[in-house]
């Protein structure tokens, strides 16, 4: 699904503008990320909690020339599904 079908899905079911819906979902991904720029999880009970995981840094190897390289550390997005998502796909 992309993030267009998304929109329309939303729209159609909440009876609502596609414009309306777009803006919606925008306002949702900028707040999500916001609060995960800043340390804050967010949890949406039944549906999933999203959070920031760190990476330390390692080493790799360059596949062409088996060269070691080092990987640096960061900080990633997670997902964690909740139960009633994963009961509802089951």
């Amino acid at each position: 699904m992309t993030k267009a079908d998304l929109i329309n899905a939303m729209a159609e079911k909440s009876g609502t503008s596609k414009a309306a819906s777009k803006r919606f979902l925008d306002a949702f991904t900028d707040t999500v990320t916001e609060a995960l720029s800043t340390g804050d999880k967010v949890t949406l009970v039944g549906f999933g909690t999203f959070s920031i995981t760190e990476r330390k840094a390692r080493v790799g190897r360059n596949p062409q020339t088996g060269a070691e390289i080092q990987i640096a550390g960061g900080k990633a997005p997670k997902f964690k599904a909740g139960k009633a998502l994963k009961d509802g796909i089951a």
